[in-house]
């Protein structure tokens, strides 16, 4: 079985650093549950929102993101059985391919860079499963598309949902019991 896995708020916790540099910004400090159904740009006064949306734009952005839960751990016990690539959107900002690919290196060495895909379209790639946060990027992959939940894509209702890397576990344990 081959799984692709993407990287922002799937494996790497971007959520966290756009709140952080708001905070640092702005001098305010917004919560992850006030995000629920929605994305920080959507929620701050506008005369912010043209800063929030270049935050990934910035150098620093993607380097050393905080790890989703357990995503370490899980993914390694993923890679052990089954055929693991990360596939990332890395091409959208400009200095997120190289951030993208030195965090790997520190948190997920045992993933390949023969096994890392960073492309600008999913709809390319061949997997039995995309586990993803992003519709435009499940609603183009031709396998199995699972959404992996974070704040702003609470109210999908289209795809199968992992809350959680623990989850995994009896997803794919259940998949191949079928």
């Amino acid at each position: 079985m081959r799984i692709l896995i993407d990287m922002d708020d799937v494996m790497a916790d971007a959520i966290a650093r756009f709140l952080e540099w708001y905070e640092r910004d702005f001098g305010v400090k917004i919560s992850r549950e006030k995000l629920h159904g929605t994305k920080l740009r959507n929620i701050v006064p506008p005369e912010h929102q043209k800063t929030v949306l270049m935050y990934p734009h910035q150098k620093g952005f993607f380097k050393d993101l905080p790890l989703i839960e357990d995503s370490k751990e899980i993914i390694e016990a993923l890679n052990n059985k089954y055929e693991v690539f990360i596939v990332s959107a890395a091409m959208e900002f400009k200095y997120s391919l190289y951030e993208k690919f030195e965090w790997l290196d520190e948190h997920f060495p045992f993933i390949p860079w023969k096994r890392r895909v960073f492309c600008g379209d999913k709809s390319i790639v061949n997997g039995d499963v995309l586990i993803d946060d992003h519709d435009f990027n499940l609603s183009v992959f031709a396998g199995r598309p699972i959404v992996f939940t974070a704040p702003h894509n609470v109210h999908y209702t289209e795809y199968e949902r992992m809350d959680k890397w623990k989850d995994a576990y009896k997803f794919f344990d259940e998949l191949l019991s079928k």
